[in-house]
C-alpha cells in the first residue's frame, strides 16, 4: 500500500497507537491484567447513578432520544449546551465569554490535532510553524498529532528535588526560546503524565510569553478546573482572547462518549466548526445532553469539588504511601502528585531502560506506561526519559495496590540484577 506522508504519520509505532492497542488486547485476552497503564477515570458510584438516571429520562423522553441519535447537529456543537456553559463560565469564573467562544469537538484528542495542525505546519511559503512544548514530559497523545513529523518542539523541565522521596518539575524560562517560527505554545494542566499543575505564576508569564509573540497559549484542561476538578493545589484556572482552553467530559467519567469543549475567540471557533463540518459532518450530542442539566444548574462543579477531587485525592494518597513502603531501600522519587489520575515515578540509575521494566511487567500482569513516550519534541537525548514511567491509580484499590506491589518487587530485582 502506498501512502502519503500524512498518511505514513499514522501508522502502527505511533506511541499512541502501541498505547491504545496494548490496552485493548489486554482487555480483551487477559482480563486478569492490572490495568495501570491507560488513562481511564474511575468509577464514582453516585456519578454514574446520575448518568444512569439522566439516560433513564431520555429513553422515558422519548423525542430527545429520538432527536439524539436521529439527526445531525450543528458542527460548532450541542447548542443549549454550549449556551449553559457560557453562562456557568461568565457567573462562576468571570470569563467574558459567549456562545461564539465554544465549540465541541469529538473528544479532546481531536480537538488538539484541528488545533494544532490548523495553528501549525506549513504555510503558504511552505515554511514549518511549529508547536512550543515549554516543559516535558508531555502528554504522549501529541507526539503523533502533526501532519508533519517535526510539528513539535520541546523545552526540557528543570528538576527540584523535594523531600527524600519526591520531586517537581518546573518550567526552565532561562532555557525556553520562542523563536519565530513558533505558531502557539502548549501546555496541559494538571499534566499527563506527571500530575504537575504549573503555578499561577508560570502559567501567566507562559500567558505574557505568548501574547509578547502574537500566538496563542493553549491550556489542555482535561483535568482540570472548573471540571472534574482533579487539582489537589490551589491553582487559579486562566482564560483570555489569548488563551485557548480545551476541556472534557472523559474525566468526569465519561470518556466513552468522546466530547471535547474548545474555549477560545470567535475565529478560532470559526475555524474549528469548518474543520468539524469537513472532518465530521456534526459532532455527537450524547455527551452533551448527559450532562446538560448538571451544566444548567451548576451541579456539574459541586460533583466535581465534592465527589470527583476527593474520590482521587484519596486513592493518590493511599497510592503513595504504598510506594514509598515497598520501594524502601532502591533509588526512586514521586512526581509531587498535584493533580490528574497519574503517579510519575522515576528511578534515577535503573540499571535498565524502562521499555525493559514495562516488558517485565507486562509478563507478570501488570500495565504501567514506559516514560520514553512522552518527550515529544525533545531534540537532545536526555537519559532521565529512560528511568521514569507512568501508572493509573484510578482503578480498585486492591488491584491497584496489588500492582504496586508487582512494581516495586520488579524494580528492586532490576537494580539488583539488572
Amino acid at each position: 500500500m502506498n501512502l502519503s506522508r500524512f498518511g505514513r504519520s499514522f501508522g502502527p509505532d505511533a506511541g499512541i497507537v502501541q498505547l491504545m492497542d496494548d490496552l485493548g488486547q489486554a482487555a480483551a485476552v487477559n482480563r486478569d491484567m492490572l490495568m495501570l497503564g491507560g488513562g481511564n477515570p474511575g468509577h464514582i458510584a453516585p456519578l454514574q447513578q446520575r448518568f444512569r438516571s439522566r439516560m433513564q429520562q431520555m429513553l422515558d423522553e422519548g423525542e430527545t432520544f429520538d432527536r439524539l441519535v436521529g439527526e445531525y447537529g450543528s458542527p460548532q456543537g450541542h447548542p443549549q449546551f454550549i449556551e449553559a456553559l457560557a453562562r456557568l463560565l461568565a457567573g462562576h469564573l468571570g470569563w467574558p465569554v459567549t456562545a461564539r467562544n465554544i465549540a465541541l469537538t469529538n473528544g479532546s484528542q481531536s480537538a488538539s490535532f484541528m488545533l494544532f495542525n490548523m495553528l501549525g505546519g506549513r504555510d503558504e511559503n511552505a515554511r514549518l510553524r511549529r508547536i512550543l512544548l515549554p516543559l516535558t514530559p508531555e502528554y504522549i497523545g501529541y507526539a503523533d498529532q502533526g501532519a508533519d513529523a517535526e510539528l513539535f518542539v520541546s523545552s526540557r523541565a528543570r528538576i527540584e528535588l523535594q523531600g527524600e522521596t519526591r520531586f517537581k518539575y518546573r518550567v526552565d524560562f532561562d532555557a525556553l526560546r520562542v523563536d519565530d517560527d513558533v505558531a502557539a505554545i502548549c501546555v496541559s494542566r494538571p499534566t499527563n503524565p506527571t500530575g504537575n499543575v504549573l503555578t499561577d505564576q508560570e502559567i501567566g508569564s507562559l500567558r505574557e510569553l505568548a501574547a509578547a509573540h502574537r500566538i496563542p497559549l493553549i491550556i489542555d484542561n482535561a483535568y482540570g478546573l472548573p471540571f472534574p476538578g482533579i487539582v489537589f493545589v490551589d491553582a487559579a484556572p486562566l482564560w483570555d482572547e489569548h488563551v485557548i482552553v480545551c476541556m472534557s467530559l472523559s474525566k468526569l467519567g465519561l470518556p466513552g462518549v468522546r466530547t471535547g469543549i474548545v474555549i477560545a475567540s470567535p475565529q478560532y471557533i470559526r475555524a474549528l466548526t469548518g474543520m468539524n463540518a469537513i472532518m465530521n459532518l456534526s459532532t455527537g450530542g450524547f455527551g452533551p445532553e448527559l450532562v446538560l442539566d448538571l451544566v444548567q444548574s451548576g451541579d456539574i462543579l459541586r460533583l466535581s469539588r465534592d465527589l470527583v477531587r476527593p474520590f482521587y485525592e484519596r486513592k493518590a494518597r493511599a497510592a503513595v504511601a504504598r510506594l514509598e513502603h515497598d520501594l524502601a531501600g532502591v533509588p526512586f522519587r514521586i512526581h509531587q502528585p498535584e493533580g490528574a489520575i497519574f503517579l510519575w515515578l522515576w528511578f534515577p540509575g535503573l540499571p535498565i531502560c524502562c521499555q525493559m521494566l514495562y516488558e517485565r511487567l507486562k509478563a507478570r500482569g501488570v500495565l504501567i506506561i514506559p516514560g520514553q513516550h512522552f518527550f515529544p519534541g525533545l531534540a537532545q537525548e536526555w537519559p532521565h526519559r529512560h528511568e521514569c514511567i507512568r501508572l493509573n491509580y484510578s482503578q480498585d484499590d486492591a488491584r491497584v495496590h496489588k500492582g504496586l506491589g508487582i512494581i516495586a518487587d520488579e524494580v528492586k530485582k532490576a537494580f539488583a540484577h539488572g
